[in-house]
């Protein structure tokens, strides 16, 4: 029972927001797709993100202070009505807060269910190392603040230095179908350390250990090479 907890793709958060606030945010949403609400002070996947300029004193910023620890990036995204997302994964998990729409879910591939998402200003969890997809069947825009949970700074034994570079031009997809799971549990096991994104490859430090276990499921048209710090 306790692994199946643990592999729940959404759980409610203690962490809310005034329902009043969220309705102003999404009379005053931004134009389809992602729009970054705030900035890197350093690494982009392992140090705090702050508040852009031009998102300071708003509406956008009470909201998203409502979440009190340090965070990685802010989005506001928007997917408009009769749309969907392709299969993903992600390395490093996100917080949901629906800000508006009707009919809209974010679907666990692996389990067959269905999340409905609706304004009642809770902060959700999301373990996006689960294949997963959004969709919106209403008839009005889906508009959700989702904040990346910072990537733990993990002290990696018997550290090797990886680089995955894909070759084909569906990478990006196949990538987050087969690697990026696998990516978001090492990090949380701690045999994964480092990762950044250069082009069109990946790196990270890796326990050796485990290197066997990465290429035995790494696709063929990726290659994975150990390359010097």
């Amino acid at each position: 029972m306790g692994d199946k907890i643990n592999r729940l793709m959404l759980q409610k958060t203690t962490y809310n927001s005034n329902l009043g606030d969220l309705k102003d945010c999404y009379e005053q949403y931004l134009d389809k797709g992602k729009h970054t609400i705030n900035q890197p002070t350093g690494n982009f996947f392992y140090d705090p993100w702050i508040i852009r300029e031009e998102f300071k004193d708003t509406v956008w910023e009470k909201v998203l202070n409502t979440l009190t620890f340090p965070i990685g990036e802010a989005r506001i995204i928007v997917l408009e009505t009769g749309n969907c997302y392709l299969k993903h994964a992600d390395i490093d998990d996100r917080f949901h807060l629906n800000i508006g729409g009707d009919c809209s879910y974010l679907l666990d591939l692996e389990e067959n269910v269905m999340h409905e998402m609706k304004r009642d200003g809770a902060w959700y969890k999301m373990n996006a190392g689960v294949l997963h997809t959004a969709i919106n069947v209403g008839e009005i825009d889906r508009v959700q603040l989702v904040v990346r949970e910072l990537l733990s700074k993990n002290t990696v034994q018997n550290p090797i230095r990886i680089k995955i570079t894909g070759s084909s031009k569906n990478a990006r997809y196949i990538f987050d179908s087969r690697l990026s799971p696998w990516l978001n549990r090492s990090n949380k096991k701690g045999i994964l350390g480092d990762f950044a994104i250069d082009g069109h490859s990946v790196l990270f430090s890796l326990d050796s250990k485990h290197l066997d276990e990465l290429k035995s499921i790494t696709p063929s048209n990726f290659k994975v090479e150990q390359i010097d710090d």
